[in-house]
């Protein structure tokens, strides 16, 4: 296993949540984190407990994932904190969950700014320094619905902008791997955080929700596997996961022989 220890990273959505968690994660290897979220006082919180429980630099940036100048900000920052960006995990996100034709206008934008063109702008922003040093990871938070043909009922803008983030993510990997730069994807099955506990149709089945333990582990993979091997893509769901209900019925009448 490599050695991050020194290392900065990047992690958007860090105050609460997946973020949260993969942020105490990758500062366990030893790695400096730039923890980013819109709200504060729960991203200072956060940036204090893994300051006492892991002995590394934390930084807190208060950042919309959905502004430009909120994202060229949170480099900036970064970049006078700490020199340069070793790692960016893009996990910043928002659900909406309605039938296509319930689905609020508002919705539309507020998914698009936050669930794709957030981690493609910051990618974007980060990358070039990446390029010059001939090293980096990215590692992007897509979607176990993804891996659903066709997508999940009343998620289908949610899961679209998470397919063409997935396809964005191969193909940067294919751009980008001959300057030593490594691009993963993870696509998580429904996890139990704030966010999908107010999802109640599908979370109503605890059994069938993951904690974040998987997901903290992929990238934990993903960061510190050999330098010659990139993970492109770490599917982590629950063996019952709930993306699954809306296209196989869970129960299934079988017809006789």
């Amino acid at each position: 296993m490599i050695s991050l220890k020194g290392k900065t990273a990047v992690i958007t959505g860090a105050s609460r949540g997946i973020g949260k968690a993969i942020a105490s994660t990758v500062a366990g290897l030893g790695v400096n984190v730039v923890i980013a979220a819109r709200q504060v006082e729960p991203l200072i919180e956060t940036a204090n407990e893994l300051k006492r429980k892991f002995k590394v630099k934390v930084l807190p940036v208060s950042c919309d994932v959905t502004s430009l100048p909120d994202l060229e900000n949170l480099v900036k920052e970064a970049k006078e904190e700490f020199g340069k960006i070793d790692i960016l995990v893009n996990n910043a996100g928002v659900s909406s969950q309605h039938p296509f034709e319930k689905q609020p206008f508002e919705d539309f934008e507020r998914l698009v700014h936050t669930n794709y063109l957030g981690y493609v702008r910051l990618i974007r922003l980060v990358i070039n320094d990446m390029i010059e040093r001939k090293s980096g990871a990215v590692i992007n938070m897509v979607s176990g619905s993804t891996l659903c043909d066709p997508l999940p009922r009343n998620f289908l803008v949610y899961s679209s902008l998470k397919v063409g983030l997935r396809a964005f993510s191969k193909g940067l990997f294919w751009e980008l791997r001959d300057h030593g730069i490594k691009i993963t994807s993870i696509l998580p099955g429904v996890t139990d955080t704030d966010l999908t506990g107010k999802l109640k149709e599908i979370t109503g089945d605890s059994s069938r929700l993951m904690t974040t333990e998987a997901i903290e582990n992929a990238v934990k993979f993903a960061l510190t596997v050999p330098a010659n091997v990139c993970p492109l893509e770490i599917a982590v769901i629950n063996q019952q996961t709930p993306w699954t209900a809306p296209v196989i019925p869970y129960k299934q009448a079988h017809p006789g022989k």
